[in-house]
């Protein structure tokens, strides 16, 4: 199985220092959505990990991530993509959890559900958290040049990125990326 794993806000849809806590509030990133159907389309699975501390800082409720998450589903449906799992830490930062990112347990979820080694997973966010998650189950880096990231434009990356981390200027131009590039050979 082909799988990406995705950061939600600031990757996929606007992101807010306020959290995105209605679906209205809930604006994908030009090109997004698209780009998760091109991948779709050439066989990769998406699944989504997302930090969502407003449920634990009691900003929104389960009924409304569910709401946004139903709007981002119907949204990619209609263009022919999906997004086959997304899972949440649903935690605030004090807790303690080991899901919430930059920790690796939303991503051990994942490896679990799908069954997958996520060393062939591509993990893809506009924040170092969301790389160091990944990294830590051995997946890919690739950082987005949106979101919280959108300040990099330009410039090199800071220290302190994983290495080997791949720089996109958005989701549209990691899948261009991630479908054209030449496939690794099979072993015979």
């Amino acid at each position: 199985m082909k799988l990406v794993i995705l950061d939600r806000d600031g990757t996929i849809n606007v992101d807010s220092d306020e959290f995105i806590k209605t679906p209205d509030e809930w604006v994908p990133l030009p090109g997004a959505l698209e780009a998760i159907a091109r991948m779709n389309h050439a066989g990769w699975h998406v699944a989504v990990a997302s930090n969502q501390s407003g449920l634990g800082r009691g900003l929104f409720d389960v009924g409304s991530l569910n709401a946004i998450h139903a709007k981002m589903h119907k949204a990619l449906s209609a263009i022919g993509g999906r997004i086959d799992a997304v899972f949440y830490c649903p935690h605030s930062p004090d807790e303690g959890c080991q899901c919430r990112k930059p920790l690796p347990g939303l991503f051990e979820q994942i490896g679990e559900r799908f069954g997958v080694d996520l060393r062939t997973a591509p993990v893809v966010g506009d924040t170092l958290r969301d790389l160091q998650a990944g990294v830590a189950v051995g997946c890919l880096p690739h950082l987005v040049l949106t979101g919280k990231a959108q300040g990099l434009r330009g410039k090199p990356l800071p220290e302190g990125y994983p290495p080997g981390t791949r720089v996109h200027q958005d989701l549209s131009a990691f899948a261009d990326w991630l479908i054209t590039r030449v496939p690794a050979p099979r072993p015979t």
